[in-house]
């Protein structure tokens, strides 16, 4: 009953792709997950965080994990992994075989449908706390596809977004002219803001 309020926000919209699409990327007995490390902001470089993921992939095989982009803030020294894995324990197991460094959250999500990047803007990751109980994968659903008709107005383009839909978070990565313009196009969109928008670097 919680996600009434959010979820009549949005336009119920068919998602049988949404499902399909993610499935066929996935191992059985695995999930997609985010995992979130809290660094020092400012003494995190991406050159340092590309190194660490190297070493995650020379041993990711060890635990059934598969890691497919990662996405820093220099600034802020946050850093975000997105991986498959059997288990947040698989995930953080590697970290700590790697190099040590262990996330601060491991969520399960679900994502969205990628579209094309835009070489040469900058990405950036807006970051929406919604509430346990109060989102589902439809909504955000359909919240994505109300941020796609208007995003050209403020020449934003949103490439995906991942639903932890147990937590109620969702992840929105896009490239925009700043991060004024992913907020505004938010908001008219649907108008349910970002809690934070970080400014990222990605890499995989």
């Amino acid at each position: 009953m919680k996600c009434i309020p959010i979820c009549a926000l949005f336009a119920v919209i068919t998602v049988s792709s949404f499902g399909q699409s993610q499935v066929s990327k996935i191992d059985a007995g695995k999930n997609l997950y985010i995992d979130v490390h809290d660094l020092e902001p400012g003494k995190v470089s991406f050159q340092d965080v590309a190194g660490a993921h190297q070493k995650d992939l020379a041993v990711e095989g060890k635990y059934g994990v598969d890691f497919i982009k990662f996405w820093v803030d220099e600034n802020k020294g946050k850093v975000y992994c997105l991986s498959t894995a059997k288990s947040p324990d698989s995930v953080i197991s590697t970290h700590r075989e790697a190099h040590g460094l262990l996330p601060s959250s491991v969520m399960k999500v679900e994502s969205g449908i990628a579209s094309l990047t835009i070489e040469g803007k900058q990405f950036f990751l807006d970051v929406h706390e919604l509430g346990a109980g109060n989102v589902t994968a439809e909504a955000v659903a359909g919240a994505h596809q109300k941020d796609l008709a208007v995003q050209g107005k403020y020449g934003v383009n949103f490439i995906n977004y991942w639903v932890d839909v147990k937590d109620g978070k969702v992840f929105c990565l896009s490239e925009a002219p700043d991060s004024n313009a992913v907020i505004q196009t938010h908001k008219e969109a649907h108008g349910l803001l970002p809690a934070y928008v970080l400014t990222i670097k990605q890499g995989q």
